[in-house]
């Protein structure tokens, strides 16, 4: 796929949606995807061929001003062809979009970042905010397939989404881990710290929403305690006169500013850190990328109990540390004091996080989710293949496999496709000497992805019908015929041999057909036939979720209208042994018991072909 980013900025300019974008592009690009970005700033003589920047006029209540932002995206559409716009917000070039054709007629999954918080304290903002931004910002919403926000506890809190609730999927951020490694070197931009006190750290730009002066008034009253705080930023000046004021009253501040560092810099501080520190006092701080990159070195972490944002759930949920009420001096002076004295607490605290990390914020990990929220590509228009793809999944199948893709061939078609899962016996070279297109999948996918992935490549290569079948040999692809011509006149075909199984078998049956209204025999059947409208519902994402090819495929197809019919078969006779899912009574309640749920299931199918 070609996803095409428009983001605010790309590193080295700081920030955490700075630092989430390139690691995001970096783990799409590595999982194969063709990923780029377009982003303000100045074009470096070291940036890739896959990002351009944009110059900025003017910064206006901290929003990039680019009046070629417009055109510069008209090329980039032009140049990458993107099959998907992901749109980072807030950031109103993304508004740009709004008026290119060529940008409306391609998917948008918005990335929701922070909700644009109007305060009194900003009333220029507040201003900009109410009288133009959110006009655009609905637009933008709208036009978007798909929402992503960062922590179920932002997405609840967050109002301009509350029309959108059906679109949003909540996606935590992620980090790089390969890069996130402690520096060796001592750079001469860092001060180092004092001897003798536990070390404090924080991490961010120095704006109002960052809570830098709670901290300062905190260490005024730790003398045990130095606080360190890396970052520039509007509210630099303000900082600096507080610790000021302090120290001319003969009073230790015990706090240093010591300016933006790079990530060399940032790292050894991370590193050598005792505790990481972040006050934030509003809901812009919607998650808190610098709180990752603490996790990542075993940190650890104390933040403000921010109602509404992400930042008190990354915390809680990973166990890596302290919720603080916001502002509540005493209280953050109390939690630094027990993470001084507990060591055995601050030592579980990081070891924590850094198993959270690596279990849920790993950006390889971010960036399937992400993926599975990407629209499919646009097919282009079905050409004139009279016959179908037959799309055989097969794991290990060494033994059946070239005699069905032979069985198949001999019936004049020349179209197969064989999902090699994960096989071990040297299955996919002999599907290719037999004269089958093999694709190998990265992950193991089971039998219904392996098919779901047919359907998809036959849908990008332009085929009107596809054909499932087992690749151990149960069923006749002589039957291929028959059940083409019953496709004419419905959009699914199931290929049925009801006689074979256990007596649990077909209690399971009766009661699939007595819950769900199906009057078809064979309900687990891998034999089927799908026109192309039963092919769109099948690839869409919700689709991906099902386990197996039966009970929730025909939920799904049933939901967007499509018509089933079903076929005899017959099947080899070694085939019509016991049944590997009903091969026990315990199996047959587990898979009856799942088999209900998805009948209670809310499904929403983006197609209603006939109803």
């Amino acid at each position: 796929m070609r996803i095409l980013h428009i983001g605010k900025y790309f590193p080295p300019d700081p920030g955490g949606m700075e630092v989430f974008l390139a690691d995001l592009v970096g783990a799409q690009r590595a999982a194969g995807d063709e990923s780029f970005a377009l982003v303000h700033g100045e074009a470096r003589s070291d940036d890739p061929e896959w990002l351009m920047r944009v110059p900025v006029a003017m910064q206006l209540v901290y929003t990039p001003i680019s009046p070629a932002f417009r055109a510069t995206l008209t090329r980039a559409i032009r140049r990458f062809e993107p099959d998907v716009l992901h749109l980072h917000m807030p950031n109103p070039s993304v508004f740009w979009a709004l008026t290119l054709a060529s940008a409306r007629e391609r998917p948008w999954v918005v990335h929701w970042q922070s909700d644009v918080l109007a305060t009194k304290k900003l009333s220029v903002l507040s201003l900009a905010y109410s009288g133009f931004y959110r006009f655009f910002e609905e637009a933008v919403l709208a036009q978007a397939q798909r929402i992503i926000v960062t922590s179920p506890d932002y997405l609840e809190a967050s109002r301009p989404l509350r029309p959108w609730r059906d679109k949003c999927a909540v996606i935590p951020l992620g980090l790089d881990l390969s890069r996130m490694t402690a520096s060796n070197a001592l750079s001469s931009g860092v001060p180092a710290w004092p001897d003798g006190k536990m070390r404090v750290l924080s991490i961010g730009r120095l704006a109002h929403y960052k809570g830098f002066h709670t901290l300062i008034e905190v260490a005024e009253g730790l003398p045990g305690v130095h606080v360190l705080i890396a970052g520039s930023g509007e509210w630099r000046a303000q900082l600096a006169e507080r610790i000021a004021r302090i120290e001319q009253q003969g009073r230790s501040a015990n706090v240093t500013l010591c300016g933006a560092v790079d990530e060399d810099e940032k790292r050894r501080l991370l590193e050598t850190c005792d505790v990481f520190c972040l006050a934030s006092c509003e809901r812009t701080e919607s998650f808190g990328i610098a709180v990752l990159e603490a996790m990542a070195h075993g940190k650890p972490c104390i933040v403000s109990d921010v109602r509404g944002s992400g930042l008190p759930w990354l915390v809680r949920s990973s166990g890596a540390g302290i919720t603080v009420p916001v502002g509540d001096v005493d209280a953050w002076r109390a939690a630094i004091d027990l993470i001084r004295a507990d060591v055995e607490s601050a030592r579980r605290f990081g070891d924590c996080a850094r198993a959270a990390l690596v279990t849920h914020f790993d950006c390889q990990a971010v960036a399937r989710r992400v993926r599975a929220c990407y629209p499919l590509p646009e097919i282009a228009p079905v050409r004139e293949i009279g016959q179908p793809l037959v799309v055989i999944p097969a794991r290990d199948e060494a033994a059946t496999i070239a005699g069905v893709i032979r069985a198949v061939l001999d019936q004049g078609l020349e179209h197969i496709v064989v999902i090699d899962d994960q096989s071990v016996d040297g299955t996919a070279e002999l599907a290719r000497k037999a004269g089958a297109t093999v694709l190998t999948p990265v992950l193991s996918m089971g039998a219904w992805g392996a098919m779901q992935t047919g359907i998809r490549y036959a849908m990008r290569n332009g085929f009107a019908q596809v054909i499932t079948l087992d690749a151990d040999g149960q069923h006749e692809p002589a039957y291929i015929p028959q059940m083409r011509r019953a496709a004419e006149s419905c959009d699914v075909v199931i290929g049925a041999y009801p006689e074979r199984g256990s007596t649990a078998r077909r209690i399971a049956w009766r009661y699939f057909r007595a819950i769900t209204g199906f009057r078809v025999e064979d309900l687990t059947s891998g034999f089927r036939c799908y026109n192309r409208i039963a092919c769109e519902v099948l690839a869409e994402p919700e689709a991906t979720l099902l386990d197996y090819q039966d009970l929730g495929v025909l939920l799904m197809l049933r939901n967007a209208g499509l018509t089933i019919t079903e076929i005899p078969v017959a099947m080899y006779p070694r085939a019509v042994g016991p049944s590997r899912i009903f091969a026990s009574w315990l199996r047959v309640g587990r898979y009856m018991f799942e088999s209900t749920l998805l009948c209670l299931a809310r499904w929403h199918p983006k197609h209603h072909f006939r109803q």
